[in-house]
């Protein structure tokens, strides 16, 4: 059993679905914990809004599309009258993962997928990851939910000049990570060392997370396929849920590489699985950053990294959604600099702060 590092009490889940049967399996999964009670279920977001008044849930799993209010419409109002952690519970369609990163923006701090079959391993794995993202919501700053999304940001205008050479970035993040990646990755230019990436998400996700990166971003950016050469001026993501993104050299050329193989750190996609083969493809000639997240993947691989030689970096407590990941790195000497997120992307490109900082 994993307790909750924040609350001395059960967590209290509120779960808003209108499906009857996903509101039972949400409340069985959530009660089988020690950790978490479900004290109440919503069909509808109208009934929601009266039970987050009188029960005060730690936390709330939110359908994307329900009847008399729509999830989304319901989500923003409530960031803006009553923030709270989210986790949004979505069908494993392109339309639905569109909304779902939609809502990641509007201040949801995770997604899960619906699960895809009853069979026993399936739902055992599902009830993993619904309680663990429960777990990762519920340790969210509540000054961060109520402070809500930081403006868009232009590319850094410090990030110019010559290109460092035979150079790699790599990006790991979980909880609060799709925003961070997009804060971090909309500040390069399009004249960019080659970038890889795994972020922690449900499958089916990350699709329509790379086309949304691709059109705010002026590097262009993909979801990683076997075998795919690495480019200047491309960024390359982890497909969600499916295989763990490493990196290796092929007759001098970069190429990723997808491994089905299990989880690592209860993931698949595995930042210490990118990390790592960064470090043996890459040595010294590569820079790392570990984003926001809960739990420890990515600690240990940007430790590997580090001691290959490459420049690593974490991103700061006060601008994590959840300090978990970049503070395990911090314990074990992965790197000895945690900087602010608007100060990432510069200090990965060219070893340098933010125009901001000098």
């Amino acid at each position: 059993m994993i307790a909750s590092t924040q609350f001395s009490r059960k967590i209290k889940v509120l779960a808003v679905d209108d499906s009857a049967l996903m509101r039972a399996l949400m409340t069985h999964i959530v009660n089988q914990n020690s950790d978490m009670e479900m004290v109440g279920t919503a069909p509808d977001p109208l009934i929601a809004r009266q039970m987050i008044k009188e029960l005060n849930p730690d936390v709330l799993t939110l359908d994307v599309e329900m009847p008399k209010m729509d999830g989304l419409d319901f989500l923003s109002r409530l960031m803006r009258l009553r923030p709270m952690p989210v986790v949004m519970v979505s069908s494993l369609t392109n339309r639905h993962s569109e909304i779902s990163l939609r809502a990641l923006e509007l201040g949801a701090v995770e997604v899960i997928g619906k699960p895809s079959s009853s069979s026993r391993a399936n739902m055992e794995a599902y009830a993993e990851q619904v309680t663990d993202k429960i777990r990762a919501a519920a340790q969210v700053k509540p000054g961060f939910l109520s402070r809500g999304r930081v403006a868009a940001p232009a590319i850094d205008a410090c990030l110019g000049g010559v290109v460092r050479p035979n150079w790699l970035i790599a990006i790991g993040a979980s909880t609060g990570g799709t925003e961070a990646i997009s804060q971090v990755l909309r500040r390069f230019p399009a004249a960019c060392p080659p970038i890889v990436m795994t972020q922690h998400m449900p499958a089916g996700f990350t699709a329509s997370f790379v086309q949304r990166l691709d059109k705010l971003c002026a590097v262009k950016v993909h979801e990683a396929y076997d075998g795919q050469p690495i480019l200047p001026g491309n960024a390359y993501l982890a497909p969600g849920g499916v295989a763990h993104l490493a990196v290796r050299k092929a007759g001098g050329e970069l190429r990723a590489q997808l491994l089905h193989t299990d989880p690592v750190n209860r993931h698949r996609p595995s930042v210490d699985v990118l990390f790592e083969s960064v470090a043996q493809a890459m040595g010294n000639r590569a820079s790392a950053a570990l984003l926001t997240g809960m739990g420890k993947d990515g600690a240990k691989g940007l430790l590997a990294m580090r001691q290959a030689g490459a420049d690593t970096v974490v991103q700061d407590e006060a601008t994590c959604v959840v300090f978990g990941m970049p503070k395990e790195a911090l314990a074990i000497g992965a790197s000895d600099e945690a900087l602010p997120l608007d100060q990432i992307a510069s200090r990965l490109f060219s070893g340098r702060k933010s125009a901001a900082t000098h």
